[in-house]
């Protein structure tokens, strides 16, 4: 018998409930990492005193190992903690990292607070690690696999992440560059809190899901501990590894290389040799997806670095009297796709419904085209001004949109699809995969908002890397579009099914499992 049956009959908006404990959970999330995104690049280069260059890189290097993190994270949580338990360590973190963000000292590099400073960002990457791949795992155990609701799923849940970063790139931005930085890292730890707080108070929502597939190996004992705290302890640890790291930004760039070979090697290893044909394909169409995806990421994430900078210095700011902080101009993206996530939902379900829908590996194609038109936009709008004027700030508000309209393409679209074509075993260990595709362009994003701010560098050399990389985007979105009806039939789409009610499934939730039967998720792809 499902103890949870009575609760599935509960929907709001026609959806379970627990997406909405996700929603919020997540949107406080969202708040405190944007809010102190908007801040980043700028507490860098004024307070710690950074060159443009190695505050790129130094941001690229952040952002990287944020995203490169949830790897880990996933595979814990698929092997031994579960999604929910890894969502509230990371929590637990990031709350700390956030609020020893708010420790800012006299500034400059000689300053001992920059040890603070590091530390932070150590505790904010490991959080994340445990958070970020597996809360959005969470949305898709609330669906079957075939479920026509789970693209508007993720959509909705994607528009809690934007309501977050919206609210946090507004409120911590203007906190932070008009009274000062403290206040805007606080905001963001206050936000941080609160997502904890509302994951732990809605658990009961979450009907089972998220469990640990394996509760009896977490309450063994392993040198003289529960071995779920000495996992817990080992992630401490790793904040100690990251503090490290992240002051080296070079060796993120060799992590990235030698943890990209291995992880993509064993995820071909168990598609080739541990999985059906369709299974296989699904996962070869998966790694497609998730390397081109890379190109998109590396240039929409000039907003945190190289965009916000341009903002701030070249950009004519001023509206109905009043200089907008740079930093606020990141909340446009999410503002955008809170109102246009809704009319993409739709949008999708109606051409779905009459056969018209573009299919994902299309749709990543016109979101790589979008990222690269933006960037063209923006050069030509700064150049119609003339040599030495401001760009005027319609052209920020353009660019933004065209960028959001291009993540709407991808993002969600690809969170979802990585969680349809990847087994029920695997499934934290793909969408650790996709972040690690995340990671990847946000380090190359450091790299090229570097390359806008060498020596003697100013608003022409930015708008002539951003003439570059927008050109390179447009002719590699053209080829994804050539290609993309091969990727749909590694998809296997007409041939896809949902699990029957599994036997991982069935303990999740506390069915009986008859003694000595093997978990279906270990035989079926």
């Amino acid at each position: 018998m499902n103890p949870y049956a009575a609760e599935e009959r509960k929907t709001i908006l026609g959806h379970p409930r627990g997406l909405f404990v996700l929603f919020f959970a997540e949107m406080w999330e969202r708040f405190s990492y944007y809010g102190m995104r908007a801040l980043l690049i700028f507490y860098l280069v004024q307070h710690w005193m950074y060159s443009d260059s190695e505050a790129s890189v130094i941001y690229g290097a952040y952002t990287a190992l944020v995203y490169i993190a949830p790897v880990v994270g996933g595979y814990l949580a698929d092997r031994y903690l579960g999604q929910r338990k890894a969502v509230v360590f990371g929590a637990v973190l990031l709350t700390f990292g956030h609020f020893l963000m708010a420790f800012e000292g006299d500034g400059g590099q000689s300053a001992a607070e920059i040890n603070i400073f590091w530390l932070a960002l150590a505790f904010i990457i490991v959080g994340s690690g445990f958070l970020k791949a597996n809360i959005s795992v969470m949305v898709g155990q609330l669906y079957p696999r075939t479920d026509i609701r789970r693209d508007p799923a993720y959509t909705i849940f994607y528009m809690g992440i934007n309501l977050g970063a919206a609210l946090g790139a507004l409120i911590a931005g203007y906190l932070g560059q008009t009274y000062g930085w403290a206040w805007g890292f606080g905001a963001a730890g206050v936000g941080m809190l609160l997502g904890l707080i509302v994951f732990v108070l809605g658990k009961p929502l979450l009907m089972g899901r998220g469990e640990s597939k394996n509760p009896q190996r977490l309450a063994a004992p392993v040198l003289g501990i529960r071995f779920e705290w000495l996992l817990y302890v080992c992630g401490v640890l790793a904040v100690g590894v990251v503090w490290f790291l992240i002051q080296y930004q070079s060796l993120v760039g060799g992590l990235l290389m030698g943890t990209g070979a291995l992880l993509v090697g064993y995820v071909m290893y168990t598609a080739v040799f541990k999985l059906e044909r369709e299974a296989r394909n699904r996962i070869f169409a998966a790694l497609i997806l998730i390397i081109g995806s890379i190109l998109f990421w590396a240039l929409f994430e000039q907003a945190g670095a190289s965009l916000n900078l341009f903002t701030d210095r070249s950009v004519d700011r001023e509206i109905f009297g009043w200089a907008v902080p740079a930093s606020m101009f990141q909340s446009l993206n999410s503002i955008y796709i809170i109102l246009l996530a809704p009319v993409f939902a739709m949008a999708w379900l109606w051409l779905g419904r009459r056969g018209w829908e573009p299919s994902t590996p299309m749709k990543f194609a016109l979101a790589v085209i979008q990222v690269g038109l933006g960037f063209l936009i923006l050069v030509w709008g700064a150049n119609s001004a003339g040599p030495g004027q401001m760009t005027p700030v319609i052209f920020i508000f353009l660019i933004y949109l065209i960028h959001t309209t291009g993540e709407l393409c991808l993002s969600p679209v690809g969170l979802s699809a990585m969680n349809r074509l990847a087994p029920a075993h695997m499934a934290s260990l793909i969408m650790g995969t996709w972040f690690f595709a995340s990671a990847t362009g946000n380090f190359a994003a450091g790299l090229i908002s570097a390359a806008t701010g060498g020596e003697g560098a100013g608003p022409a050399r930015v708008l002539e890397v951003y003439s570059n990389v927008g050109w390179l985007a447009v002719g590699v979105g053209i080829l994804m579009m050539l290609v993309a009806p091969l990727i749909r039939r590694l998809m296997h789409l007409d041939t896809l099914k949902d699990d029957e009610p599994s036997l991982a499934g069935q303990q999740a939730i506390g069915e009986p499992i008859a003694p000595g039967t093997q978990l279906e998720d270990e035989r079926r792809p």
